[in-house]
């Protein structure tokens, strides 16, 4: 074994800030480290990313580091003298500012600043560590998802205008008093409302959800896709009665899937292709189905016909 791939002792010297050369020993294949005094810095080669810092920094806290360059462990170096840390270097740079002043910029990804909480744990940087923490966990209790509510028309314009997301809103006016309520049209409104809820938790990061409060209709689902309308499905109709007429709410549940389907097929450039548009065809044949029935069959036809499409998120398909 030649003495260039060998692992090497720092030995800790008193002084200002220091650098190490290598001094073979004539009678082994070993080699030891001496630190002395001249250059300003260490060199250090953690994972492929070559850093410089000076052991004043790298033994400034009771860390990992301290001990590897206080003589307590071995480094292995390369045949340049490099100081080797069998470590990704990604976030190295964030440790060392750390390390430095004692606090630093945290990654603005959960998935970042995860990596980084990784990296602080293997060098044992507890002030880090705690930081680390701290951000994920109050990024847990931020809102899951937040659903605008339109308060004019030119607002919605430019919320469906300006996303490149598809679009799904929601207009719900309980206070339009124009007609009366059938007996089960306050269930019915319920249920359309705990629907979209359902979908904006599940989907808010690739659909925008939206709210209408003030338009004309009770209930009614609208569906965009590239800036433009798709469907529209309103959920009242006027039953005549005796002597007057009432307003009937419905929930199609059936057509709220399948418009939501075909709203979400618009999700990315270019247009949909024709298979998985027919796909999304209701079935026109001599069986009836019940809403229910066809709401069952729509969401397992979502699972087969996306799964692909859900291979890179998180989210389950609908109908979970």
């Amino acid at each position: 074994m030649s003495g260039e791939s060998c692992l090497h002792q720092l030995q800790p010297q008193t002084g200002p800030v220091v650098s190490v050369f290598s001094v073979a020993c004539p009678k082994t294949s070993t080699c030891t480290y001496r630190v002395v005094t001249g250059n300003k810095y260490v060199q250090l080669n953690v994972g492929g990313n070559l850093y410089y810092s000076t052991l004043q920094v790298l033994t400034r806290q009771d860390t990992l580091l301290r001990s590897m360059f206080s003589g307590k462990m071995e480094v292995l170096t390369d045949k340049e003298g490099w100081i080797l840390i069998d470590r990704c270097g990604k976030h190295f740079g964030a440790i060392l500012g750390y390390l430095r002043d004692g606090f630093v910029t945290l990654p603005k990804s959960r998935q970042g600043i995860m990596e980084l909480l990784a990296e602080a744990k293997y060098y044992q940087i507890q002030g880090l560590i705690d930081m680390c923490q701290r951000a994920l966990q109050d990024n847990e209790e931020k809102a899951l998802c937040v659903i605008p509510v339109i308060t004019s028309p030119k607002e919605e314009e430019r919320l469906i205008q300006g996303c490149v997301r598809p679009v799904v809103k929601l207009l719900y006016n309980r206070s339009n008093n124009k007609y009366s309520y059938t007996s089960n049209s306050d269930d019915n409104l319920l249920k359309n409302i705990e629907l979209f809820e359902k979908l904006s938790l599940s989907y808010s990061s690739r659909v925008l959800f939206i709210k209408d409060v003030i338009g004309d209709e009770i209930c009614c689902w609208s569906f965009y896709g590239q800036s433009r309308k798709l469907a529209e499905v309103c959920c009242t109709s006027i039953v005549y009665a005796t002597e007057k007429k009432q307003t009937k709410v419905e929930f199609p549940e059936a057509r709220i899937y399948e418009e939501t389907l075909n709203a979400l097929l618009y999700e990315t450039l270019p247009v949909p292709d024709n298979s998985l548009l027919e796909a999304t065809r209701r079935r026109n044949n001599c069986c009836s189905h019940s809403e229910e029935e066809e709401a069952v069959e729509l969401r397992e036809r979502v699972r087969r016909i996306h799964i692909k499409r859900y291979s890179t998120y998180d989210d389950r398909p609908l109908g979970h």
